[in-house]
């Protein structure tokens, strides 16, 4: 447990009858960022509000840096720095009184409050807004006020619930930027329902559906869920459509003069098969790739068999 950042054990929390999560089980033994993914109503928020100390928990343990959070919150909370989906600022406070106040309450050394502040700023690239009132920064520029004041007290470990949301194109790229930056010294966990935003950032997903962990892995391990069973073939010379409906071929859908969609059984040897026959017949087999399946279907897929596990 000593080597663990965060170590979540038997985690459930009842809101009166209906159980929000049940049984969450997961650690984080290393520095960067994982992804924490579920639908709307998901239990993610519970999760999140429970590990960063806001909510407690009906049942389970969370030891933070090795410190149980519920028998001593005040010395664990030192080690989490939280962005909650609305950054909580205080708009009428200029950035360095904001961000000296966030380090105030997080308990930073008074005489290390000013150093905190400022390599918070530098780190988050908002020092030349040091004087700014916040309601008349951009939302891109809060968005960064509201990671700033999460790493103000310099945590091990950093929860960023939606840190997008909202965000126009440009500043979303910046934020992902700033938030990959912040993950090489210390452990990230981002929360969200959108499938390309850990794509862009994760290195591991642990998803929540129905209040239960249905998975946790790499983002390959995610991406290969569903067993590829569709083929895309591009050929110099290809035969009539019909020719390609090769053993094991279930459907032939032409994309365009030379390429082809191929629909197969599922056999991990039809690939092979397809490019021996290609080559056989000459047909110039310039590309065969095997198809994965998109994110959106994996998410898809694991929610149906969360919903029918919950209704057995």
């Amino acid at each position: 447990m000593e080597n663990s950042i965060v170590k979540v054990e038997h985690l459930s929390h009842r809101y009166s009858v209906q159980w929000a999560i049940r049984d969450i089980d997961f650690e984080i033994n290393q520095r960067g960022i994982l992804g924490l993914l579920g639908s709307n109503g998901a239990g993610k928020s519970t999760t999140m509000n429970i590990i960063c100390g806001v909510l407690k928990q009906t049942e389970g343990n969370v030891y933070i840096n090795g410190i149980n959070l519920r028998e001593n919150p005040v010395e664990a909370k030192k080690n989490v720095g939280f962005l909650p989906q609305k950054a909580p600022l205080h708009l009428d406070f200029t950035v360095d009184e904001y961000l000296t106040y966030c380090a105030e309450l997080h308990m930073v050394d008074k005489t290390r409050i000013k150093a905190a502040v400022d390599e918070a700023k530098e780190r988050c690239g908002i020092t030349h807004f040091s004087k700014r009132v916040l309601r008349n920064l951009s939302g891109g520029y809060q968005q960064r006020v509201g990671i700033a004041q999460a790493i103000v007290h310099n945590p091990k470990f950093v929860v960023l619930d939606e840190p997008t949301n909202g965000l126009d194109p440009n500043q979303i790229v910046e934020v992902r930027h700033l938030i990959k930056e912040i993950a090489e010294e210390r452990s990230v966990l981002l929360s969200t329902h959108i499938l390309s935003e850990v794509q862009a950032t994760c290195r591991e997903i642990k998803m929540i559906e129905n209040g239960q962990m249905i998975f946790s892995g790499t983002i390959e391990q995610f991406d290969n869920y569903i067993q590829p069973n569709t083929l895309l073939l591009e050929l110099d010379t290809p035969p009539m459509e019909c020719d390609l409906m090769l053993p094991g071929i279930s459907k032939v859908e032409t994309l365009s003069e030379r390429r082809f969609r191929l629909r197969y059984d599922g056999d991990q040897d039809t690939a092979k098969r397809v490019a021996e026959q290609c080559v056989t017949r000459g047909w110039g087999l310039i590309e065969l790739v095997i198809e994965k399946s998109s994110l959106d279907a994996v998410f898809a897929q694991l929610s149906k068999n969360a919903a029918r596990g919950k209704r057995k």
